[in-house]
């Protein structure tokens, strides 16, 4: 069985690169860096890669043997979140990286991974959400860690909302007070676990 070892960054020559077998996978595999896997061809492989690589559709890797593999990002089930305005689908963004939520931004639009708890909240915060069948690939680097203010009257009655909506599913109780444990906000944290102690509210002297 090949090890694939390394992630090329150097940009190759399109021959080689449509030549290259392919490895399609989904973006919680794509997260691994340990992984038994199979390539598109049949071939089964042993993914070693360096701790915390997040691959992304289009990487180029490299087997032990100097054999190049493509990536590629598996259809998989998401939702796909728009609204009416601006400020809505910003607030979507807010609530969902409060939750340290990997999502992939596009104009007028987020998507994330399927989950009946997220898909709930946003549509109480008033965003429209489709089912879909795509790609997944969120945004690059932490997640969450934002820190609510509370100085906009609206906001907070959203920020109440998200946080009742998540308190109805999980029976959490939340400390509203200046805890800072911000948790793993890796990329590949997802959706609404680990949350408690995530208002991180700031009194203003």
């Amino acid at each position: 069985m090949r090890t694939i070892d390394k992630r090329i960054e150097a940009k190759l020559a399109a021959p080689l690169i449509k030549r290259a077998p392919t490895l399609t996978l989904a973006f919680d595999d794509r997260c691994k860096s340990r992984l038994a896997a199979t390539l598109d061809n049949g071939e089964e492989v042993a993914l070693v890669l360096p701790r915390g690589t997040v691959l992304r559709d289009g990487d180029i890797l490299v087997a032990d043997d100097g054999g190049l593999v493509r990536v590629i990002a598996a259809p998989q089930d998401v939702l796909v979140v728009h609204a009416h305005d601006p400020v809505t689908l910003t607030r979507a963004a807010y609530h969902l990286g409060n939750r340290h939520t990997p999502v992939e931004v596009a104009a007028g639009q987020l998507k994330l991974e399927a989950d009946p708890v997220l898909e709930d909240m946003l549509k109480r915060l008033g965003a429209h959400v489709d089912h879909a069948t795509a790609p997944f690939q969120p945004e690059t680097g932490a997640y969450g860690g934002g820190h609510k203010h509370g100085h906009d009257e609206t906001f907070v009655e959203d920020y109440a909302l998200a946080q009742k909506v998540f308190d109805d599913h999980h029976g959490h109780s939340h400390d509203h007070g200046h805890g800072h444990d911000h948790g793993d906000h890796s990329q590949c944290s997802h959706g609404h676990e680990g949350h408690e102690g995530h208002d991180h509210g700031h009194a203003h002297r």
